[in-house]
């Protein structure tokens, strides 16, 4: 009798652990994102993004969000698709993005409670903030994305995306900053 009762304990163990261990599990490489809106994007903005990256998938909403503005042109002051300046870009995105209330202008935004962060360390969403009216000013901002690519609002060129490296901005670079949380 005991030698039953302990067989079929056994059994029932097994059996557990058997039908525990068939539990399904997360596909590898999972596609977050649509491949034909990750392509569009990549191209829009020049970074190279990929629909299995979390970090990729993390950041999608600030990239779909700032593909829609480019071209916007510069507008001092301005605050719509009509025209915004800088500072505005960044107020706007911050908003929609993140839902974060930001200070308006490019001085004001660059004395927010920020953990500095260098150009080797700056991660999507980071602030980066430049020098470019002759003075040791700061005086111009812009969003960081990928691959040392940001965008901004030229003066020249409305709402566009450059890279870190181009000379004038590496000869008016000033910070980048990361919101505190």
């Amino acid at each position: 009798m005991f030698r039953v009762v302990g067989r079929c304990v056994s059994v029932f163990i097994l059996l557990v652990i058997l039908l525990s261990s068939c539990g399904t599990q997360k596909p590898q490489g999972k596609l977050l994102y649509d491949p034909r809106e990750v392509a569009e994007l990549s191209s829009k903005l020049g970074i190279g993004l990929s629909n299995i990256d979390k970090d990729d998938d993390r950041n999608m909403p600030l990239y779909a969000e700032v593909s829609q503005w480019l071209g916007v042109p510069y507008r001092y002051a301005g605050l719509s698709r009509r025209g915004l300046d800088c500072s505005g870009f960044a107020y706007l995105i911050y908003q929609k993005v993140y839902r974060k209330s930001i200070p308006r202008s490019t001085t004001d935004q660059s004395k927010m409670k920020m953990h500095n962060v260098s150009k080797g360390g700056l991660e999507a969403g980071d602030f980066v903030f430049f020098a470019t009216s002759g003075r040791n000013k700061i005086s111009h901002v812009g969003i960081y994305l990928k691959d040392g690519r940001f965008v901004h609002a030229s003066t020249s060129n409305g709402v566009i995306v450059s890279h870190l490296d181009e000379e004038y901005y590496k000869r008016t670079w000033k910070k980048g900053g990361r919101l505190k949380k």
